[in-house]
């Protein structure tokens, strides 16, 4: 199948070319290919795409194929040299014992960007910890800078609930200005919670990111890469605490060109990161947006049914058919999540460029080749 699909590229760039800007051009292209053949692969092998062969329909099977080239080159969408993982909804608590932290430089972002995952994976058997880096001075709802800093500790509170997190830790830096502080202090601090907390996955932003003009934003991700640690660093903390590493990381995306080579399904978890968007009132484009949009839609005597007909109804319907799908990349700064899953034959799903553990070969190797002496 990957055979086919590189063949079809192959005609659409011009295999037979002959000047040598020609044969450039052609490897430039091979190039991209290569950062986003591998989707062809997954997605040839969908379900959307299987039934459309299945049933022997031809233009629709042509449509779903056709429906893969946009998604592999939008603009929105730049897969990684990785192979691309779609992670299904699993059955029981196959992940019990382990430890993951979603950590957030606002109240707001988790629920946002990666909600459904973390409901997904303490449903599969994690213990969570919510952890955010900055204290929200200068966002959200309040007469004064401490009443907003206290609505958003209220707000991450009732989030860490939502999701079934144990406990939320706020490092209460300032709010926008996160790059003032010198990330060795913020990596040490998560380094000693990692630690502490012996957290094995790590959900928060991609610290490569380009074109986000929010320090916070990479600055937290840049700190909690650096917090990859050895053994032996911050030596002085292991008076308190025993080392321990991460063992992999979900780094969740935006608009613009990021990697990604992880989609998850949410479709049984996203009812839950609507309530979690709905925790958030003080700051956001969920919270009680609903319930505002209806009524001012009533002072003009009008009323969109999808909101319903009571300010709960038009909340929970706002965030889920409206911030997290149709309106998406304007609200979120991300497509929809209805729209991420589509292609890969599920109802919901989240994005991310996923960083875990390299399986070595050589126990393999050796089992095959080792001889007794």
């Amino acid at each position: 199948m990957r055979a086919e699909a590189f063949k079809r590229h192959s005609e659409v760039i011009g295999e037979a070319t002959s000047s040598p800007k020609e044969r450039m051009s052609t490897m430039m292209n091979r190039k991209d290919f290569l950062k986003t053949g591998l989707a062809a692969g997954a997605f040839l092998g969908s379900s959307a795409y299987i039934a459309a062969a299945a049933s022997g329909d031809q233009n629709q099977a042509a449509s779903a194929e056709q429906d893969l080239e946009k998604y592999r080159f939008h603009p929105l969408h730049r897969f990684s040299n990785d192979e691309l993982v779609t992670e299904r909804e699993q059955q029981g608590r196959p992940h019990e014992g382990k430890v993951l932290a979603a950590i957030q430089p606002h109240s707001d972002d988790i629920p946002i960007f990666a909600g459904g995952l973390v409901a997904k994976l303490i449903r599969e058997g994690y213990k969570g910890y919510l952890i955010r880096t900055t204290n929200d001075d200068s966002a959200g709802r309040g007469s004064t800078r401490a009443e907003s800093i206290l609505n958003d500790e209220r707000d991450t509170e009732e989030v860490a609930k939502i999701l079934g997190l144990e406990k939320v830790y706020n490092l209460n830096y300032r709010n926008h200005n996160i790059d003032e502080v010198n990330i060795k202090e913020i990596t040490a601090r998560f380094v000693f919670l990692i630690r502490m907390l012996k957290i094995d996955t790590i959900i928060t932003y991609d610290p490569w990111a380009p074109y986000d003009n929010n320090p916070d934003h990479y600055i937290t991700g840049r700190a909690v890469e650096a917090a990859y640690t050895g053994r032996w660093d911050y030596p002085e903390q292991l008076d308190a605490v025993e080392p321990h590493s991460v063992s992999e990381r979900y780094y969740f995306t935006r608009r613009g060109p990021q990697y990604i080579n992880r989609i998850v399904e949410i479709t049984s978890h996203v009812d839950t990161k609507v309530r979690a968007n709905m925790a958030n009132v003080t700051q956001g484009p969920g919270g009680n947006s609903g319930s505002l949009l209806r009524r001012r839609l009533a002072e003009k005597g009008l009323k969109l049914p999808v909101l319903g007909d009571d300010d709960q109804t038009a909340d929970f319907n706002y965030i889920k058919h409206i911030m997290l799908d149709l309106d998406s990349e304007n609200l979120r700064l991300t497509p929809s999540d209805r729209k991420v899953g589509e292609p890969f034959g599920l109802e919901w799903a989240e994005r991310y460029y996923y960083r875990g553990p390299i399986r070595s070969s050589l126990d393999e190797y050796i089992a095959k080749n080792a001889v007794r002496i």
